[in-house]
């Protein structure tokens, strides 16, 4: 039987509804893991996204200020550079910590225990 001082500790309220969509993810991941920015084309590689698509999850991400988009040129050519906020980065950071949290409750739920006879996460696990 859950107790009262378990109200609420599977909520994850840091769980960013912004974030938390495969696209953006893909995204902020991809610009995590480059602090000086991608241009439009290599982001788009890396998330595997459509111009289209990208541009409108970008607009997302910026009216929200977790990135900004730095219009400019290189080789006479038209470029976009996208880039994290610093408190994008910030918040982004955030998010996977509550992540981490939610792998480490499921996981922890999932342990097989001596009265549940669950298996655990790892489906190659044979019950006993």
């Amino acid at each position: 039987m859950a107790s009262d001082r378990d109200d609420g500790r599977f909520s994850y309220e840091g769980l960013d509804r912004i974030i938390h969509e495969r696209a953006r993810l893909s995204v902020l991941t991809s610009l995590v893991a480059h602090p000086k920015g991608l241009p439009f084309p290599d982001l788009k590689r890396l998330c595997g996204l459509t111009d289209g698509n990208l541009n409108r999850h970008l607009a997302v991400l910026s009216e929200a200020d977790f990135v900004t988009l730095q219009k400019g040129f290189a080789q006479n050519r038209p470029q976009t550079v996208c880039r994290l906020t610093a408190s994008g980065r910030q918040r982004f950071i955030g998010y996977l910590g509550v992540l981490e949290q939610v792998v480490r409750d499921a996981a922890e739920a999932a342990e097989p225990g001596p009265e549940s006879g669950r298996r655990g996460l790892d489906p190659a696990t044979k019950p006993a």
